[in-house]
């Protein structure tokens, strides 16, 4: 995009072939990915309350003969984000090719980061009583909704989200 390179200051010439990049970032391992994230997050002060978070990648933009020729056997890729809910830094990511449960890998995920939260909030995909029990023992507060299929459920999501502070006080 030339805009942006006269916008930065480069030229065309400077540039790297993309498939240069692309080899480079194959060869990096998870740990590295990690630390690269984890002195990323820490350019931003974090507020400890997090949010975490699951989407899936499908094949299905990949061209078969593309997957064909190159051995490409993935079908889906399941990232797990962890996100910081006042910087919007993203503290840690989970990448799987497994079917998981978003409770199994929402545990794994704040396991790793839980010295550094208060709080953590998730969507209804999370709700696990053994999770919020794991939580609470790391010291982590779960604000975690529950599935509403029963009258309790309903209930449970009332009472706790009434007794947070609204965004009008904070």
């Amino acid at each position: 995009m030339p805009q942006i390179l006269g916008e930065i200051g480069l030229d065309a010439a400077d540039l790297l072939h993309h498939s240069t990049l692309v080899k480079w970032f194959d060869r990096i391992k998870t740990a590295l990915w990690r630390l690269l994230l984890r002195l990323s997050a820490q350019l931003h002060d974090p507020s400890g309350h997090a949010a975490i978070d699951a989407t899936f990648f499908d094949r299905e933009n990949a061209s078969k003969h593309y997957c064909r020729r190159t051995n490409y056997r993935v079908q889906t890729l399941k990232a797990t984000a962890l996100v910081d809910t006042e910087t919007q830094a993203v503290l840690d990511v989970h990448c799987t090719t497994k079917k998981r449960h978003d409770t199994q890998l929402g545990w794994q995920v704040a396991h790793r980061n839980a010295g550094d939260l208060a709080s953590l909030a998730a969507d209804k995909g999370y709700d696990w009583m053994e999770l919020r029990e794991k939580l609470r023992e790391e010291g982590v507060r779960p604000l975690i909704k529950q599935r509403e299929s029963h009258p309790i459920g309903h209930a449970h999501n009332a009472r706790r989200w009434a007794s947070l502070p609204s965004t009008s006080d904070v």
